[in-house]
């Protein structure tokens, strides 16, 4: 697991661990999930938390830190947090893959510094087809989503609220 960011704790070190998480989730992303590489050509950047822990009793919450890339390159470090009600006992490991399809959605979320990404309409689960492969020319929303399992699986994308999460810039 990723370590946490801690006041005074060596930036470099951890932006090196999050650009190594976000390598080995793209890495079995495309070695997993066919059509995914083709998908993420199409982007024109990709926002990647390769380890969002997932935990709940009677509220559940997830966390996890990752970075943005645009044209194969890191441009910013970011974190995720939902808290949601009513999330099953107990935890799970995913990796979550935000896609901007569209020079216009990327912009509009570089530009602010709190997006709540189940507010923003543009953004929608990529289907799988019946062969459990992505269909490039069906994702058609500007900000595509992918849920994957750290356990080598695609996610059950209702396992995953994205109503409450938000994704906020980090400071390293």
């Amino acid at each position: 697991m990723d370590e946490k960011f801690i006041a005074g704790s060596n930036d470099a070190s951890n932006r090196q661990s999050i650009d190594a998480g976000v390598d080995r989730a793209m890495s079995n992303l495309f070695g997993i999930v066919k059509g995914s590489r083709e998908l993420v050509s199409k982007a024109s950047g990709v926002l990647v938390f390769p380890n969002v822990i997932q935990a709940g009793f009677t509220v559940g919450g997830q966390y996890g830190e990752g970075a943005l890339r645009v044209s194969d390159s890191t441009v910013g470090y970011y974190s995720t947090t939902t808290v949601s009600p009513g999330l099953l006992t107990g935890a799970e490991s995913t990796a979550l893959f935000f896609l901007f399809m569209t020079h216009h959605a990327l912009g509009r979320f570089r530009a602010e510094d709190y997006w709540p990404v189940g507010a923003d309409p543009s953004v929608a689960l990529v289907k799988m087809d019946a062969n459990g492969a992505i269909d490039a020319a069906k994702a058609t929303a500007q900000v595509e989503v992918v849920v994957m399992s750290n356990g080598g699986m695609m996610a059950d994308p209702s396992a995953l609220s994205l109503q409450s999460t938000k994704v906020v810039p980090l400071q390293v």
